[in-house]
């Protein structure tokens, strides 16, 4: 388009600009706590929070920096709206089910706002309705038999037939009282709190394993250990599966999101589409300046190379929608979704009552790990919580969970197959600064990456959890695994598990030494 506006080099995302977020050193010697934290996002910082309000002695352990996780790169919105749900759930597990997923959400609003309002927390929230709009006969169908249910289980909501946006609509979905704010201005916030009530913090302290037993042992990557009561797993994939078989039952996705100035206000509420591809819309502001941010483009991690492709798309949106400015920003997110779409809450095996475990928030984390929070601290004080069976990891409803599970796993293994036939078709000479590929090394598939200044970083592509092959990821400088959603850095390092070793690397000096019919170089 000759009116495209044009994207930032590098991806960054409007929450962790400009924002004071304090740092911690790495955990330097072995530890005995009464509760560690593995997870440095909303999970673990909320847990840590109400656990410290409670007298426990805390350590939380964070792989790289807080915040810097899904919980930095999310569109916070505040809801308990979270897509079209409540008439798939009544569906498949009736009504109270139902009933209690939407009020654990609501309970979680309410937290949120009360903890904001009792520290006085800067952290732009405000009151919000929350809307799914239609724009095809299909979806506007699907959209009244939500609204059925809202009604089934007592949601205050309402239909209505227009948006305050250039989309012509068939019908939107209204869910009142909902809410939105500024993640890390919340969450750094807490993390104050949290410090100044005993509790402990380490970055860059990776965890690699527990063992089991009375009082677990978390055992990190330089060898230190962390003796507690309970260890919560929090780390987004857990860290430590035990016998849950996480990577099995789950799926992992990534979005796309841009910041975006535009010449009109804002009208206000949160918007996403009912229709695919999914557009998601709501407002945000950074040091007096307003945004709009503009989110959509969910595809299945490792199935898509050309990934800004998807920020164009979620441009051209914006261009179609408002009058912009241009985009400031850009950024992307990696959400897990469980089997039947309700997250896992509680102890990771029933063999294993004191390592709890929280993952598989399906792109709504904001209210699903407040709640997940409040669910940990009454297991561990031993208190009676309603959504204990709702959010339980040892659920396994034979449908659609057993259905999700084999088309799930059938993925995985054509994703192993076919990466292995695959034969690349480019070479080094091919690849500009600041791309990556796959070639083709002495008959091996490898990852190439050449930096802005020309110098080449090679790993191997077969990713390290179940041998799937990677794939290159344009949009983020990535090698991204199809199979479970791990992903690398273009040096081989693990960005997202569950993979927990780096990419083997390819000496590339080795190529000058290399025939050409050898390399395909």
């Amino acid at each position: 388009m000759a009116n495209e506006k044009k994207l930032p080099e590098t991806p960054e995302p409007l929450w962790r600009v400009d924002v004071d977020i304090p740092t911690f050193s790495s955990l330097e010697e072995d530890l005995e706590v009464d509760v560690v934290i593995v997870g440095g996002g909303i999970a673990g910082l909320t847990s840590a929070y109400v656990l410290v309000n409670e007298g426990l002695k805390v350590a939380v352990l964070e792989a790289d920096q807080l915040l810097n996780g899904t919980t930095g790169h999310t569109t916070a919105k505040v809801t308990a709206q979270h897509d079209l749900i409540y008439d798939e759930f009544i569906t498949n597990f009736g009504k109270s089910t139902a009933r209690l997923y939407y009020e654990a959400n609501t309970d979680a609003i309410q937290f949120i706002e009360n903890t904001v309002n009792e520290h006085q927390i800067d952290c732009d929230f405000s009151k919000q309705d929350a809307i799914i709009y239609s724009t095809t006969d299909e979806y506007a169908q699907k959209l009244e038999q939500e609204a059925q249910a809202y009604e089934k289980i007592g949601i205050d909501g309402e239909l209505v037939t227009s948006v305050p946006f250039k989309i012509e609509v068939k019908n939107a979905l209204v869910m009142k009282n909902q809410a939105q704010f500024h993640p890390v201005k919340y969450l750094a916030h807490l993390v104050n709190i949290i410090k100044e009530k005993g509790g402990l913090i380490f970055e860059h302290t990776v965890a690699v394993n527990v063992e089991t037993g009375e009082k677990p042992v978390v055992l990190t990557r330089n060898n230190k250990r962390v003796k507690a009561g309970f260890v919560l797993a929090c780390s987004h994939f857990p860290f430590y599966e035990g016998a849950g078989l996480y990577s099995a039952r789950m799926k992992a996705t990534r979005s796309y999101i841009v910041a975006v100035k535009a010449k009109e206000h804002y009208p206000g509420g949160m918007y996403i589409s009912a229709d695919k591809p999914t557009r998601s819309l709501r407002s945000a502001s950074k040091n007096g300046e307003d945004f709009i941010l503009i989110a959509g483009g969910n595809h299945q991690t490792g199935e898509r190379n050309d990934t800004m492709e998807d920020y164009h798309a979620l441009g051209s949106f914006g261009e179609q929608v408002f009058d912009l400015d241009d985009i400031q920003y850009r950024w992307s997110a990696q959400d897990l979704q469980t089997l039947d779409k309700i997250p896992y809450i509680g102890e990771l095996t029933t063999g294993e009552p004191n390592i709890l475990v929280a993952t598989g928030f399906r792109k709504w984390g904001m209210t699903n790990s407040t709640a997940a929070a409040l669910l940990f601290r009454d297991i561990i004080l031993k208190r009676n919580n309603p959504y204990r069976d709702l959010y339980s990891p040892a659920r396994f409803y034979a449908h659609p969970s057993l259905k999700n599970f084999f088309v799930n796993n059938a993925k995985v293994v054509k994703h192993l197959i076919q990466g292995k036939m695959e034969i690349p078709q480019k070479n080094v000479a091919d690849i500009p600064n600041g791309e990556g590929a796959v070639i083709s090394i002495d008959g091996h598939r490898k990852g190439a990456y050449k930096d802005e200044n020309g110098k080449l970083y090679i790993v191997d592509t077969t990713c390290t959890h179940v041998g799937c092959e990677v794939h290159w990821n344009n949009g983020e400088k990535s090698w991204d695994c199809p199979c479970h959603g791990s992903r690398f850095s273009y040096t081989g390092e693990v960005l997202e598990g569950p993979a927990e070793k780096p990419l083997q690397q390819y000496d590339y000096t080795m190529l000058d030494n290399l025939t050409s019919e050898d390399s395909g170089y």
